[in-house]
C-alpha cells in the first residue's frame, strides 16, 4: 500500500447555524478567487438556488463549488444548517478532509451548529473556527470563543480538535484577519489557513478506481447523475466500470458523461483522479452509497450509515366525502404515473434517502 496525497486540493465543508453568514462568505470567496467577471451581474447568495432558500435565507440542499486559488483547488461544500436534513449532512461530510465552523460574533454557537459539528467531530475532522460578523456593534468575540471551546468539550472533542485555529471575518465586505488588532483587506488569510490546516486528500497509489455515490441529481438530457469523491484510482469518460450496490449485487456500466466543477458550474471532463469531487452519468441504477469501481479489480467501499428521514409522505387517492367531484385524473394509476413522470430517476436531495422521491421500486402499489 503506497499512500500519497493530492497536495494541490483541499476538500472542506462549511458548518453554521441558520443566518450566521456562511453562504455570504462563500459568495465573497468566489468573487475574490476570480470566478466571476468584473462586469458580471451576480445575485447575492449565489449558492442558494432554490426559491425557498432565497426567501428564507437558509441552506436546504447541500451544494459544492470549486475555487481556484494560486494554482490550487478548494472544493467547498455548503451544508444545511438544520438537523432535519441530517442524512444529507452526514453524507456530505464524508467527502471532505476538514471543515470551517462559522459562528456569529454576537449570537455564538446555537443548536443547529451543535448538531452538524457533532457529526464532523465523530468523523475525526478538525475544524477551523471562523468568527463572522465581527463588525457588529454587539459583538462579544472573547465570550463567543469561550462558548465554542465549551461546545467542543461538551461534544467530547479530542485534544487536537480542541486546539482549533481561529480566523475573524466580515463576510459582507469580504475581509479576514488572524489578529483582531489588524484590520483585514481581503480573504487571503482564510485561503492560506485552509491550505495550512486542512489535510490534502489521501489515496492509495496501488488501489483501483473507487468512487462512492454520496448524493444524486438528475438531468433531462443524461438522466440520473451521481456525485461523489474519488477515493482511489482514476475514472475516465466512456470507461466500462463495475457498479457495486448496497446489497452487494454487481453490474457492469459505462460512464457516458463525466463532470468536474469550476466555480458553480459542472464542466465536461475526460478523466479525473483521486481526491477530486466529480459527477458521473450513465449508471442508471446507481443509488446513494453504491461504489463505482474497476472492472478488473472491483473493491467496494463500506456502505454509508445515515439517520432515518424525519419526514415521510404517502400519496393516495382522495377518500374524502368530496372524492370525484373535482379534477380529471383521480385514479391510483394516474397518480403514480404523474409522480413517475415528474420525478423519474430522482431521489430526495433533502433527506438523501434513495427513492423517497420518485423511484419506481419505492412507489407503493395501492
Amino acid at each position: 500500500m503506497a499512500k500519497k496525497f493530492r497536495e494541490n486540493i483541499r476538500n472542506v465543508a462549511i458548518i453554521a447555524h441558520v443566518d450566521h453568514g456562511k453562504t455570504t462568505l462563500v459568495d465573497a470567496m468566489l468573487h475574490q478567487a476570480g470566478v466571476f467577471r468584473d462586469n458580471q451581474h451576480v445575485a447575492e447568495r449565489v449558492m442558494d438556488k432554490l426559491d425557498l432558500e432565497r426567501e428564507k435565507g437558509i441552506t436546504i440542499l447541500s451544494k459544492n463549488t470549486t475555487i481556484k486559488w494560486q494554482d490550487n483547488l478548494i472544493n467547498i461544500l455548503d451544508t444545511p444548517g438544520h438537523a432535519d436534513f441530517g442524512g444529507q449532512v452526514q453524507r456530505v461530510l464524508r467527502m471532505v478532509d476538514g471543515c470551517l465552523l462559522l459562528v456569529d460574533a454576537s449570537e455564538g454557537p446555537l443548536p443547529q451548529t451543535r448538531y452538524v459539528l457533532s457529526n464532523a467531530l465523530e468523523l475525526g475532522l478538525s475544524p477551523i473556527v471562523v468568527i463572522n460578523k465581527i463588525d457588529r456593534p454587539d459583538a462579544r468575540i472573547g465570550e463567543v470563543l469561550d462558548e465554542v471551546l465549551e461546545l467542543f468539550l461538551d461534544l467530547d472533542a479530542s485534544e487536537e480538535q480542541c486546539h482549533f485555529p481561529v480566523v475573524y471575518t466580515n463576510a459582507k465586505i469580504g475581509t479576514a484577519t488572524m489578529d483582531l488588532g489588524t484590520e483585514g483587506d481581503n480573504l487571503m488569510p482564510l485561503f492560506r489557513l485552509i491550505f495550512d490546516k486542512v489535510p490534502p486528500p489521501e489515496y492509495d497509489d496501488e488501489a483501483p478506481l473507487q468512487l462512492q455515490i454520496v448524493t444524486l441529481d438528475y438531468s433531462d438530457y443524461v438522466g440520473r447523475i451521481g456525485i461523489g469523491r474519488i477515493a482511489n484510482g482514476t475514472i475516465k469518460q466512456a470507461e466500462q466500470v463495475m457498479l457495486i450496490k448496497n446489497d452487494s449485487t454487481r453490474s457492469q456500466a459505462k460512464v457516458t458523461q463525466l463532470y468536474t466543477y469550476e466555480g458553480l458550474s459542472r464542466v465536461d471532463a475526460k478523466s479525473a483522479w483521486a481526491g477530486e469531487i466529480v459527477a458521473v452519468a450513465g449508471l442508471e441504477n446507481m443509488d446513494i452509497g453504491d461504489t463505482v469501481t474497476s472492472m478488473l479489480d472491483p473493491r467496494p467501499l463500506p456502505p454509508l450509515k445515515i439517520d432515518e428521514p424525519t419526514l415521510e409522505m404517502v400519496f393516495g387517492v382522495n377518500t374524502s366525502p368530496f372524492q370525484g367531484r373535482e379534477g380529471t385524473f383521480v385514479t391510483t394509476r394516474q397518480i403514480r404515473d404523474r409522480l413517475v413522470q415528474r420525478n423519474s430517476g430522482k431521489s430526495c436531495s433533502a433527506c438523501g434517502r434513495l427513492g423517497d422521491f420518485g423511484r419506481l421500486s419505492r412507489l407503493r402499489s395501492w
